[in-house]
């Protein structure tokens, strides 16, 4: 199985951080192949254009965009390492998906039916955020959140969506919670349906 870690955040030493370092490792030991993305480190451009836009009507990208799409192409499953920002994903992840995920590559219309682009691949999502889980379902944001990321996008665009973590109250948490939080991480890449290997 092939592995993509598409890993927002700009804090080396953060907790999202430690996320991706965590199954990356997990993943190379085992000897499978996995690509990191990290798009602070490449210094992806979020900004859709209007040339973008243009090209995207047409099904024309630039090369770095395109060479984006090689990787999600290539993976099996792909990872989204994040943390939520007033309640959304930071602008940088935000523009990854716009000018990535374009039409004819992620999403097409067939007799202006909507059509993912991206079926047979799995996700994982992985976020943190300061509020409490509880504070979030008391306003339906832990709803809005799923609808908005896993409809709205992932499953939209075809992924199978096999986990989505929300790792609550992420600024102040133990040694032991975060102990706790990783060792979910590790047991997700090791049951089925995942078949890490």
């Amino acid at each position: 199985m092939k592995h993509l870690i598409i890993y927002a955040h700009p804090n080396q030493e953060s907790l999202n951080a430690q996320f991706k370092q965590c199954i990356e490792k997990m993943l190379e030991q085992r000897g499978l192949e996995v690509i990191v993305r990290d798009l602070y480190s490449i210094r992806f451009d979020p900004v859709l254009s209007l040339d973008d836009m243009t090209g995207q009507r047409k099904g024309i990208v630039n090369d770095l965009i395109k060479k984006e799409q090689e990787y999600i192409s290539w993976a099996d499953l792909v990872t989204f390492i994040y943390p939520i920002w007033w309640t959304g994903m930071p602008a940088i992840m935000k523009g990854y998906i716009d000018k990535v995920f374009s039409y004819g590559f992620a999403y097409s219309y067939d007799q202006g039916m909507q059509k993912g682009l991206l079926r047979g691949k799995q996700a994982i999502i992985i976020n943190t955020h300061g509020k409490s889980n509880e504070e979030y379902a008391a306003i339906g944001m832990d709803k809005a959140l799923l609808l908005t990321s896993d409809k709205g996008i992932y499953t939209y665009c075809g992924f199978q969506v096999e986990e989505h973590f929300f790792f609550d109250k992420a600024d102040r948490a133990s040694t032991e919670t975060i102990e706790i939080w990783l060792s979910k991480i590790r047991n997700v890449y090791t049951t089925n349906p995942i078949r890490i290997n």
